[in-house]
């Protein structure tokens, strides 16, 4: 249990730490955010602010997780290192777009359809591998059922699970990417969720099925490294916090949002937990939702809008909302929906 802290510990030090000196690696290169015409007018007192800050967070998390196994002598897991492969390889498209926007000087880099394209196909690489690689006991990090709390007894087969966990990093990404619009909003929300994702790792590794035979007991393979995952994504992300809270000095930009996405989604499938992921990250959902319903009605009504600007986060800017006002709001129901997500798991745990 100790490596949960130490990579927890370790990595918000080098977030922390290392956040101001990317600040300026960045400042002194003229890496600045760049920001669109047809959003919010305040915004464009931020232009130039640092961005592409989901580097330190990456860099961070990788060192907190690596150095806890080093120092712990720990072996690392396939699950966890599947879940680290996923999450630096949609950085890595999400650098290659925020790189585009800064040498180019405007904000489009990728096209939509080539982000979902390299999200897609980096999806489909994990799920193919994550269904290989079993344990002692015949468990894979990615399981052929479906999952809710736990895995159900649905079979989906090799194809229905690959095109089901690309359909959930290309959603859960893309959610973090919408809600990254205002200092803090996507970090904090995130280190709720992954703190969510520990208590949800270590409980499985206390009931599991190695530890704790029974008819309760979870079949993961490696729910207590995915919970020292979990909090290295945490640590980092709360140390980059401290400099992205409003009045923010870096901004995480594609980089980070589409590697945070990918962490939470593929913790949710290793961990079992693959439709609990939608309460857990409720904020994300109800983002992603006002975006989906602002474009499906302006197609529909020919031009009307339900909100007056989407994602949801910028209806309540132009309501005349304070920018801290709206982020602290948001937190308030990020972490009544991970309360609620913790509560469905437990539950369904005393229950069976």
């Amino acid at each position: 249990m100790r490596e949960i802290l130490v990579a927890g510990g370790l990595a918000l030090f080098v977030s922390l730490f290392g956040t101001p000196i990317l600040i300026r690696f960045l400042a002194q290169r003229g890496y600045g955010q760049i920001i669109r015409d047809d959003g919010p007018q305040s915004h464009h007192t931020k232009r130039g602010t640092p961005t592409m800050g989901g580097l330190i967070i990456i860099a961070a998390a990788m060192f907190g997780y690596f150095f806890s196994h080093a120092l712990t002598q720990v072996a690392v897991s396939a699950s966890a290192i599947l879940v680290i492969g996923l999450v630096c390889s949609l950085g890595f498209v999400g650098f290659l777009d925020d790189w585009l926007k800064v040498s180019r000087q405007r904000s489009l880099g990728l096209t939509g359809w080539q982000k979902i394209f390299g999200q897609g196909a980096l999806a489909a690489i994990f799920a193919g591998l994550g269904i290989h690689f079993a344990d002692q006991d015949g468990f894979t990090p990615v399981s052929l059922y479906l999952s809710t709390v736990r895995d159900t007894s649905l079979k989906l087969g090799t194809v229905v699970v690959v095109i089901w966990i690309v359909f959930m990093v290309i959603g859960t990404s893309n959610a973090v990417n919408l809600t990254d619009g205002l200092d803090g909003l996507a970090t904090g929300a995130s280190v709720m969720t992954f703190l969510a994702f520990i208590l949800i790792g270590v409980w499985e590794f206390g009931q599991g099925c190695a530890v704790a035979p029974g008819l309760n007991c979870y079949e993961v393979r490696d729910p207590l490294d995915l919970a020292v995952l979990a909090a290295a994504f945490a640590g980092s992300c709360t140390g980059f916090l401290w400099w992205n809270a409003s009045p923010a000095k870096i901004f995480m930009g594609d980089t980070g949002s589409l590697a945070l996405g990918g962490a939470l989604a593929g913790l949710a499938a290793t961990l079992r937990t693959q439709v609990l992921l939608v309460p857990l990250g409720g904020l994300f959902v109800i983002i992603t939702l006002s975006v989906i319903i602002q474009r499906l009605y302006f197609k529909i009504s020919g031009g009307k809008r339900v909100f007056r600007m989407a994602p949801l986060q910028h209806h309540f800017e132009l309501l005349g909302w304070g920018e801290v006002t709206i982020v602290l709001r948001f937190w308030i129901i990020a972490g009544l929906s991970v309360a609620i997500g913790l509560g469905l798991f437990y539950a369904q745990w005393v229950a069976k």
